[in-house]
């Protein structure tokens, strides 16, 4: 049986957040406002020259950089209206939606929540179920710039663990899937989570910069 799409009720959460902050409320992602957020998502699904520069250095991203600033001079309404019409493209596709696009709802969502005082949600088994899984998609990816030590991500709520890392000193991050989820996009300023393991290791963890 194929997974629900919970990109649906994010992106919903997300756009009725933006509709009643306005375009200029700050973001986790500072100096970035809701206007960015917004803009960002655009371009990802609805641009297909910019949208690949969002990922990839150099030339492209500066490209990415040009359309940003065109687009931000769009009505705001009119850029949350797009978002809220659903992806297009590749986009559509099963897989992207369930992992790639969840993810990205997900994270920007919470962006602008826990900037404008919203803290951890709590969400139900299905949710939470398809949260883990893309915990579990992105570790090797997400964490890949981590020399030196082990990481393992463990889900709170079931006792579920993921080795995202090998190594000899092994640092357990723990945390419901979510604020894993957070943590691994190199939220962790406001993931809440839990860091165990050799001092050093840790401090290894604390420093490195997760995410894409």
């Amino acid at each position: 049986m194929s997974r629900p799409f919970f990109d649906v009720s994010e992106r919903a959460g997300l756009c009725d957040l933006l509709e009643e902050l306005g375009p200029d409320a700050a973001t986790v992602l500072a100096p970035w406002t809701t206007r960015d957020i917004a803009v960002h998502l655009v371009l990802r699904e609805h641009d297909p020259v910019a949208g690949p520069g969002l990922m990839v250095p150099g030339p492209w991203a500066r490209l990415a950089q040009r359309h940003h600033a065109r687009a931000a001079t769009r009505d705001f309404a009119e850029l949350v209206a797009t978002i809220r019409s659903g992806p297009s493209g590749v986009f559509r596709l099963s897989w992207l939606r369930q992992v790639p696009n969840l993810n990205e709802m997900f994270i920007h969502h919470e962006d602008v929540r826990r900037a404008n005082d919203g803290g951890p949600r709590e969400f139900d088994p299905a949710m939470n179920g398809a949260l883990w899984a893309n915990v579990c998609t992105g570790t090797w990816v997400l964490t890949r710039r981590l020399r030196g030590c082990g990481l393992e991500l463990c889900n709170a709520l079931t006792g579920q663990t993921v080795r995202a890392r090998r190594g000899s000193n092994t640092v357990r991050v723990t945390g419901e899937p979510d604020e894993l989820l957070l943590y691994l996009f190199g939220r962790q300023g406001v993931a809440d989570i839990r860091l165990e393991g050799p001092r050093g290791a840790v401090a290894e963890v604390r420093s490195t910069r997760f995410g894409l």
